[in-house]
């Protein structure tokens, strides 16, 4: 065989073109690398390029790497999630939870996604959103392009639970069962309860609608924390907040509420649909639990004296007698018990087997922790936590209840607590240029919340407090209760039950605390993760105050900017000797580019 021998002119030829191809590749890139860098072109592709990654739940590893980015300062700006997601819970959805087991409506409870399937994204406002009406305007109406959700009102506007009018939704105050008006319904309750005079001041209204019945009792005093489902009212819980009266999203189903035990004074159930005599009374059971002794329940609506209800009526009366409860009154369709002060008529002989749990059972952990069919023991309670022994409002405020104790030198801790807490509050409101005290705060949430002390110190202003303790931290959200404040059990590292856009002010103290392992250096999850939640919770132009170390206020710092917050770092108070800066924050009011328009 012989090799083929090509003139030299063809063999020049094929060289030059090579040469030619390959000049032209270079050329080519230079030209793309000035397109990417110099002209918007550029911005489009890394645009779409941060999008994709954004939105890739698929890939762990690529969430894992916009998180690394956003927390060393290398990514500016978290893009905006879609406008069909303003009103996004992620524990509350629909469509996801709507595959789930609906035996005691397990669907409907909380059902977080873990952090990979969730989109790292800022939940946008809806089109038209208005700054939010300023209370006390706002318990009467609301802006409806805020949440433009009709339901409620062509459905439930002739019982006056609402009804849309030009541009605001109005509150004339009514409810299924007390159609005429929540403040009429509240003079009948009083012939029968000591709604005045500080008495009773925690209260808990279950399956609330848009919380009118919380809503004025405000005005004897009360503060009532109201909650409802995501279900087919659709936003009634976010019209409750959007009114500045407080409430959250939760569903008694198959666990206990994330509350403490023997924390409300009063108990309210207005046609709120609740089986409390099936599955063995476990609802009842659950609503004892939560009821201090000596306090009092109400039921309006079915089953009481209601039609061709009979058997369920008979059968919630037994059950009451079984525990011992005091049937103060039947008005009509409303029945009215008393829990009395102590346990001491169980056990008895009752046809519901109820018996009462174990000495070692902690009747308040309340975090994922499924239903009993076994009644909270009473004996252990001081006189202190029991309804017309506890001091009245506001007395109970500022002294050391009993269950302080639980902590060592639990007393002194709280004593100093509160004193902290004033020292701290008259310092934001003096050099920190918060809007505490004014219109302009209404609904204000405490992440790490201890004794209450932050909230506490509000007392004298126009404000509501949301205590959360979470479920790592010391168990006190059973003093918060005691002293005459709400709250609930909630780990950060899970998003909060509640619809986006809720909060005024968000404040929290040691935020790195609430996503480690107690103890521990290791993290469970990440400060990116909780401020897009807190970005979600938080109302356009809405604060947040959070202190910590310096170097972590440097790292929120940098994912403020991220989140699109204004932010600046202050010094603490000159009396604290902690080693703390304290940064305040506040929410751009952005919108979408097609909202803007």
């Amino acid at each position: 065989m012989g090799h083929l021998n090509l003139p030299s002119s063809k063999r020049n030829a094929r060289r030059y073109r090579l040469l030619d191809l390959v000049t032209a590749a270079f050329f080519g890139i230079v030209i793309i690398f000035f397109l990417l860098v110099f002209t918007p072109l550029g911005d489009s592709l890394a645009a779409s390029g941060r999008q994709a990654l954004l939105l890739s739940t698929a890939d762990p590893w690529q969430r894992q790497r916009l998180v690394a980015l956003v927390e060393t300062g290398k990514q500016q700006t978290i893009e905006a999630c879609s406008a069909e997601e303003v009103d996004h819970m992620p524990c509350e959805d629909p469509k996801r939870n709507s595959q789930l087991s609906r035996e005691m409506n397990f669907y409907r409870e909380r059902q977080c996604p873990s952090p990979a399937e969730t989109p790292l994204c800022l939940i946008p406002p809806p089109e038209g959103y208005h700054v939010s009406v300023r209370w006390p305007e706002s318990l009467h109406k609301i802006w409806h392009s805020n949440m433009p959700h009709n339901k409620i009102a062509d459905r439930k506007g002739h019982q006056g639970w609402m009804k849309e009018e030009g541009m605001y939704f109005i509150f004339p105050g009514g409810g299924t069962m007390f159609p005429d008006g929540a403040e009429q319904y509240i003079d009948k309750l009083s012939q029968y309860i000591p709604l005045t005079g500080g008495v009773l001041r925690t209260a808990l209204d279950m399956g609330c609608g848009v919380a009118s019945f919380g809503g004025y009792l405000l005005n004897q005093g009360i503060l009532t924390l109201s909650f409802a489902p995501r279900d087919s009212h659709k936003s009634q819980i976010q019209f409750a907040l959007e009114r500045g009266i407080p409430a959250m999203v939760a569903m008694l189903g198959t666990r206990r509420l994330p509350f403490p035990a023997f924390s409300f004074d009063l108990v309210h159930c207005s046609r709120c649909l609740v089986p409390f005599t099936a599955y063995n009374a476990t609802y009842f059971i659950e609503v004892d639990r939560l009821l201090r002794p000596g306090g009092y329940l109400v039921i309006s609506g079915p089953p009481v004296l209601w039609a061709k209800l009979d058997k369920e009526w008979a059968d919630l009366q037994a059950v009451a007698r079984a525990l011992c409860y005091e049937l103060k009154a039947v008005d009509g369709n409303t029945a009215i018990w008393k829990k009395p002060a102590g346990d001491s008529c169980l056990p008895n002989q009752n046809e519901f087997g109820l018996e009462l749990c174990d000495e070692s059972d902690d009747s308040s952990y309340a975090w994922y922790f499924k239903l009993k069919k076994c009644l909270s023991r009473t004996s252990s309670v001081k006189d202190d936590q029991v309804v017309g022994m506890i001091p009245k409002w506001p007395e109970r405020l500022k002294k050391a209840p009993s269950r302080a104790t639980l902590m060592k030198n639990g007393i002194d801790v709280f004593e100093a607590d509160t004193r902290r807490w004033e020292r701290r509050v008259a310092y934001y409101k003096k050099s920190l240029n918060l809007k505490l005290g004014t219109a302009a705060i209404r609904n204000v949430m405490d992440m790490n919340a201890f004794f209450g002390g932050f909230a506490a110190a509000l007392n004298s202003d126009p404000v509501w407090v949301m205590n959360v303790v979470p479920p790592r931290k010391p168990s006190t959200l059973g003093v918060i209760y005691d002293r005459g404040l709400i709250g609930v059990y909630h780990d950060w590292c899970e998003p909060f039950s509640t619809y986006p856009r809720t909060y005024d002010l968000i404040h929290v103290t040691g935020i790195e605390s609430l996503i480690k392992v107690p103890g521990s250096s290791k993290r469970r999850c990440n400060l990116v993760d909780l401020m897009v939640e807190m970005d979600r919770i938080l109302r356009p132009e809405g604060t947040v105050v959070i202190r910590d170390s310096p170097e972590v206020i440097e790292k929120i710092g940098r994912i403020a900017h991220a989140v699109r917050w204004t932010a600046a770092i202050h010094e603490k108070e000159p009396e604290s000797h902690a080693r703390e800066k304290i940064l305040v924050g506040t929410k751009n009011f952005w919108k979408l580019p097609s909202a803007s328009h």
